[in-house]
């Protein structure tokens, strides 16, 4: 069958037995297309690749088994290219004169043995008729690989539509790239990733796949697969399936899909009613609340504050120093180093908190970094390390805490190491996105999904406490008041009742 169109024909054959045989490799990129790499939350600077074993290849029509005791078999709508010339070290302006056909692909895994190879996929994309191929073959020459369309149905549904031109990389140069470092032979496959939309598919149903140009209309046909139930089980001597929260995510595309509650970061939980009611309440307070809920490291304990009384509340990023060893700093202390970076990337409202060792023989920060800190919109800034410069730290209006003051560079004692990642600062681990309420009364670390719920109960207990402390200066005993007593629960509530009318004149 042929189709004209742009002064050229595009001629499609079957996919055959042959396909198949003359495939030495099967190369498969991770992340290629702008709305996947949006899901995923991440966008790759270049591309990255794993392989699949040439038995997995099949044809259309056929059928794909999901392994018993599995439950996260999912398919991937894609692009494959043919290789048809011999290519090595291919320039990316000549790779596409290297590829000899194009069809449509499924690159179909089983998410729940992802773990068992630490991410070379080898059981989890290689399984028997894990990569069918066609119905057929168009010819590479007399397409423009920037202008073909991939789309999915699962029963007949819509479920994958994009174009290749929200590719982060071109075919050209994923070609390019992956003929630096080997032969890629006439027949070798590359899967060249799939859009967003691929998710978890169960026995019975039906995917299709389909490739078309988008200048002809020229089409690949649909390749369709049909899922099975597995009945023969893993054997004992070899890893089983596993699932857990990142895999169910992965498989079906977001956490909502895979029945998962959201995450709630700090910034999610941050609410400005939060904010009101973590503002309005003491440190201590607050630290007793989270106490109740069996969390008692959660104080990060460091004596200087530049801000005082001044409350601080945001949510965290972290930066890690390690131990100084010289070779260690040559090699990443000098420059715009992790130290740089982490400053640089700090957004309006995050506090940075530094995991210094409690190391004070050197600083971990001055005057500069603290400014631009603030000029960055920093709630504040956190290290139980030294702090140079500390007049005008002092000086600046970003609050800093600090575990004392050195005039020593960081080279001294440190290497700035991670960032974004588990710190333990002041004697309290840190995760980045946790809230952080500080003030020089103290310094609480919040997980985000207890901040509301902990905030409101602070609320509640800090009002306690204005009564208490109210009734004591009036001259009441601390007995059956301090805690309330069930009389004096009444006159409380009464007083709530009332709206909190002031306390020295209020009449019991």
């Amino acid at each position: 069958m042929t189709k004209v169109g742009r002064s050229t024909v595009t001629t499609t054959v079957p996919v055959t037995e042959e396909t198949f045989a003359q495939a030495g490799k099967v190369l498969a990129v991770h992340l290629s297309y702008s709305s996947r790499a949006a899901q995923r939350g991440r966008t790759p600077k270049f591309p990255s690749y794993f392989l699949k074993a040439s038995s997995s290849l099949s044809a259309t029509n056929g059928t794909v088994e999901r392994p018993a005791g599995t439950e996260l078999l999912a398919f991937e709508g894609e692009i494959a290219l043919i290789i048809g010339t011999a290519a090595r070290r291919v320039s990316v302006e000549e790779a596409w004169t290297y590829v000899g056909s194009i069809t449509a692909s499924n690159d179909l895994g089983v998410h729940d043995m992802k773990y068992a190879d630490k991410g070379s996929n080898i059981r989890s994309k290689s399984g028997d008729g894990y990569t069918p191929l066609g119905p057929n073959l168009l010819d590479a020459a007399s397409l423009d690989p920037a202008k073909l369309r991939v789309q999915t149905w699962v029963n007949g549904n819509l479920a994958q539509d994009a174009t290749t031109s929200e590719l982060l990389f071109s075919f050209a140069q994923i070609v390019a790239d992956l003929s630096q470092q080997m032969t890629l032979q006439p027949g070798d496959i590359i899967l060249t990733g799939t859009p967003a939309g691929s998710t978890v598919f169960f026995p019975g149903d039906v995917v299709e796949v389909e490739v078309t140009d988008l200048i002809t209309g020229t089409s690949t046909g649909k390749l369709k697969t049909t899922a099975t139930e597995g009945t023969a089980a893993f054997g004992s001597f070899g890893n089983q399936p596993k699932v857990n929260e990142k895999d169910k995510e992965d498989a079906y595309g977001d956490r909502t899909s895979a029945g998962l509650p959201p995450v709630i970061t700090g910034k999610d939980a941050l609410t400005d009613a939060v904010r009101e009611q973590l503002a309005s309440v003491a440190t201590a307070t607050l630290s007793a609340t989270l106490r109740k809920r069996g969390l008692n490291n959660v104080n990060i304990e460091v004596p200087g504050a530049t801000k005082g009384m001044q409350r601080v509340i945001g949510t965290a990023r972290t930066l890690r120093y390690i131990p100084n060893r010289e070779d260690l700093f040559k090699a990443h202390g000098g420059g715009y180093n992790t130290q740089k970076q982490s400053i640089d990337s700090l957004n309006s409202g995050e506090i940075l908190v530094m995991e210094a060792r409690g190391e004070t023989g050197s600083a971990t920060l001055g005057d500069i970094l603290a400014l631009r800190s603030q000029q960055l919109g920093a709630a504040g800034i956190i290290s139980d390390g030294g702090v140079r410069d500390l007049d005008a730290v002092s000086n600046l209006e970003i609050p800093v805490f600090y575990n004392g003051a050195h005039p020593a560079v960081l080279g001294r004692k440190h290497v700035a190491w991670d960032k974004d990642i588990t710190v333990a600062c002041g004697g309290v681990s840190v995760q980045p996105g946790d809230v952080i309420v500080a003030d020089s009364d103290g310094i609480v670390v919040i997980p985000p999904a207890l901040v509301e719920e902990v905030a409101a109960e602070a609320v509640v207990t800090e009002s306690n406490d204005e009564f208490i402390f109210a009734m004591v200066k009036r001259g009441y005993a601390i007995e059956g008041l301090f805690p309330m007593n069930a009389e004096w629960k009444a006159k409380y509530n009464a007083w709530k009742d009332a709206g909190s009318p002031e306390l020295d004149s209020w009449v019991l």
